[in-house]
């Protein structure tokens, strides 16, 4: 056979044995096959509510930044105009465990951008910011987010601050999949934490800023992900939780306390291999697959022409702030 016409051929059998698969119904699952590294997990169903796998999954943990898609919650449930300009203030520095953050005192965003930066690139800041300006102050802020877990049935989680910095903040990876689908509910949720990178102009300086999503993973054509967000301080290892399309349905992810720098985007690899095969994923495969991921989280956003710009890095310190 003529050696050019061998990767159409490879490529029509790939996709006739894809057409197959399909013909024949939902693959079988063995939880067996999983191999995950991540300590706590939970895959769910989204629409059947129904859990396909756990690990752990009701054992209270540390959730680290995961807490900001509550606080986003909170901040939408107030109705407070998105419009309106916050700054940060020496409040929302964090003096607990010296994360970095490039929003400097006196900036001023739209509450909106201070949401999209805390959804998406995990900015502690600006979650501080969303929770200071809310009607009554951070005390009040809190014991909404509180109040709003209970009333979600999320009985194993508590909250004592807007930003995931302290190991106070705990809950398992049940309740977070109950928290996933909650923050799936609001458009503004699902649109910033999948924002692949984006810019602010910070009002009190005209400075611009760029930033990127702490997933990588919604930069990948292989992924179709509707609610993400990360999360990692030392007490609580790295997290990962997501809403996304897999073999056709909607299906939430939680990933908690993984070792490892890049061992949650790898377990979240192995979550939509087992689901669309239901198959273990070779070795090989998992370590290739995980490169694209690497690369992208770490990949600043371009910035543009005009203005005067600090492109986003990640600095190496005591604390990222995902």
């Amino acid at each position: 056979m003529n050696r050019r016409f061998l990767p159409v051929f490879a490529g029509f059998f790939a996709l006739a044995a894809a057409t197959l698969a399909a013909a024949q119904g939902p693959v079988a699952l063995d939880a067996s096959k999983l191999k995950l590294a991540s300590a706590n997990v939970l895959v769910l169903d989204a629409e059947a509510n129904r859990p396909i796998y756990a690990k752990a999954a009701n054992d209270v943990t540390p959730i680290a930044s995961l807490t900001k898609l509550m606080t986003a919650i909170v901040t939408l449930d107030s109705g407070q105009s998105l419009d309106d300009p916050i700054a940060i203030d020496m409040d929302d520095f964090d003096f607990l465990k010296g994360s970095h953050s490039r929003l400097k005192m006196g900036a001023e965003l739209p509450r909106r951008e201070m949401l999209r930066l805390a959804l998406m690139a995990s900015e502690n800041r600006a979650a501080s910011s969303l929770a200071r300006h809310y009607p009554g102050g951070m005390p009040a802020f809190i014991a909404a987010m509180n109040a709003k877990a209970q009333a979600l049935g999320m009985t194993r989680t508590r909250f004592a601050d807007p930003t995931g910095l302290t190991a106070q903040n705990v809950s398992t990876a049940s309740d977070l999949a109950t928290l996933v689908s909650a923050a799936a509910q609001y458009p503004l949720i699902r649109e910033f934490s999948t924002t692949q990178s984006h810019f602010v102009e910070v009002q009190s300086t005209g400075q611009v800023l760029g930033f990127n999503n702490t997933n990588g993973l919604v930069k990948s054509a292989d992924w179709d992900i509707q609610v993400s967000k990360t999360g990692f301080i030392r007490e609580a290892g790295k997290c990962l939780v997501m809403m996304a399309t897999i073999a056709s349905k909607p299906v939430v992810i939680v990933l908690l306390d993984s070792l490892g720098r890049y061992t949650r985007v790898a377990d979240a690899i192995r979550v939509k291999y087992w689901l669309e095969t239901g198959e273990t994923m070779p070795v090989r495969t998992a370590t290739k697959s995980v490169k694209p991921a690497k690369a992208m989280a770490k990949k600043p956003a371009k910035a543009p022409v005009q203005g005067k710009v600090a492109q986003n890095t990640v600095k190496s310190g005591k604390t990222p702030r995902a």
